[in-house]
């Protein structure tokens, strides 16, 4: 089965609470409250998109966590890219390979051709076309 991880997973949920309201500032407490995630998920979550430039922190008593940009200019590719990296369905589709067949892996062209549809993909769908049901 491919899947992505829990944490890229929850990631989405995050910036998608956060893109209904993009002006508003959030913290992590109101978030846990609103998609039922434990909140040193969502505080670790939250450091990885900020780190990445999804997110601005703001800190201070009144502080929280705003969108960089707006909801329809953020890719799904880009958030799972904040959380994971690159999508890649096999070693060799990756950027950086350690896979010991590849030299003589007559299929490695064809994952990475699958991998590029689905990054593609991935990167049509904006945070904004999530909140849509």
């Amino acid at each position: 089965m491919l899947r992505i991880s829990k944490l890229a997973d929850y990631s989405t949920v995050v910036m998608s609470y956060l893109a209904r309201e993009p002006d508003k500032m959030h913290n992590a407490r109101d978030i846990m409250e609103h998609t039922h995630i434990a909140l040193p998920t969502i505080s670790k979550i939250l450091k990885i998109l900020a780190k990445s430039g999804l997110l601005r922190s703001h800190r201070g008593i009144n502080g929280g966590y705003t969108l960089v940009i707006p909801p329809d200019q953020i890719s799904v590719a880009q958030i799972l890219a904040a959380m994971e990296g690159n999508v890649a369905l096999t070693e060799c589709s990756g950027q950086h390979s350690h896979c010991s067949i590849e030299p003589i892996c007559h299929i490695r062209s064809n994952w990475r051709s699958i991998s590029h549809v689905v990054q593609e993909s991935l990167k049509k769908i904006t945070l904004a076309d999530m909140l849509r049901s």
